[in-house]
């Protein structure tokens, strides 16, 4: 059993007052391992919400630098990070806001033949990623080693977002393969309010959060989109397919591959 300090005690009060948390429940994030795959404006508040809520390990995975565009949405990043690495630029926020947390930086761009070995340590996943092949990736590198994950996609005012446990409905399941390119609008292109992604981003932190401890209902099986302007929140249930390619009675895709990259640009 952990080993509480007098710090760590204060630092996570709020946890340990909840009956559905409490010490047992706080000692479980503090062991976890959660891996975020993007670090911008989805990534941005996943990253900072689990390191508050003490999360052991968090593994960040992005290629990218902060640019200044960034920022009025990537809230782990600030003016002065402008052209550096954004993993190193999370890890800083991170550090700053509990130092307690280990953080493990990856400054690639996931591919087939890096992303097992990325994930492979890791007890959750989430994909807050700006391109569909690397969704599609990042699912069938999960569900080939049985790991759970939390899914995101936003786009000007939307966003929708899913959870996957062995056994439960894939990425797949409901979409069979990337768009056609050029059919999807860039962020660039189309624009996106920046609170959205926070939006989106704290839903995934609670996903992460009730999987390593056990409470409430995850978004399995379901998809939740949300419209910012309405304020709509719509939860569909989505069945696993039984003819999904990866995770069906008869599954033809037996081995990782790099799609060409889409045009996605959720969070760029």
């Amino acid at each position: 059993m952990h080993d509480f300090s007098e710090d760590e005690i204060q630092r996570y009060s709020r946890h340990i007052l909840l009956k559905d948390i409490g010490i047992e429940g706080q000692e479980k994030i503090l062991n976890a391992k959660v891996l975020l795959i993007g670090a911008g404006g989805i990534g941005s508040p996943v990253a900072l919400y689990l390191a508050a809520a003490g999360v052991g390990t968090l593994g960040i995975v992005d290629n990218d630098v902060v640019d200044l565009s960034n920022l009025q949405r990537q809230i782990a990043h600030s003016t002065p990070n402008v052209g550096r690495p954004k993993v190193d630029s999370a890890c800083e926020a991170i550090n700053r806001l509990n130092p307690n947390v280990r953080v493990v930086t990856y400054n690639t761009f996931v591919a087939a033949d890096t992303i097992t070995d990325i994930i492979k340590d890791y007890d959750f996943v989430v994909e807050g990623s700006d391109n569909f092949p690397t969704k599609f990736l990042v699912n069938d590198a999960c569900v080939f080693l049985n790991k759970p994950y939390c899914m995101g996609s936003i786009n000007q005012f939307e966003g929708q977002v899913f959870t996957h446990v062995p056994g439960s409905t894939c990425y797949r399941c409901m979409f069979k393969e990337p768009p056609a390119q050029g059919s999807v609008p860039t962020c660039s292109q189309a624009g996106v309010l920046g609170s959205v992604v926070g939006i989106l981003g704290t839903i995934q932190a609670t996903e992460a959060l009730k999987y390593i401890t056990g409470v409430g209902e995850l978004l399995t099986n379901k998809l939740l989109t949300f419209n910012a302007l309405t304020m709509n929140f719509i939860k569909m249930n989505i069945a696993p397919r039984e003819t999904c390619e990866i995770c069906g009675k008869t599954p033809t895709i037996k081995h990782l591959f790099d799609y060409e990259q889409a045009t996605c640009k959720i969070d760029k």
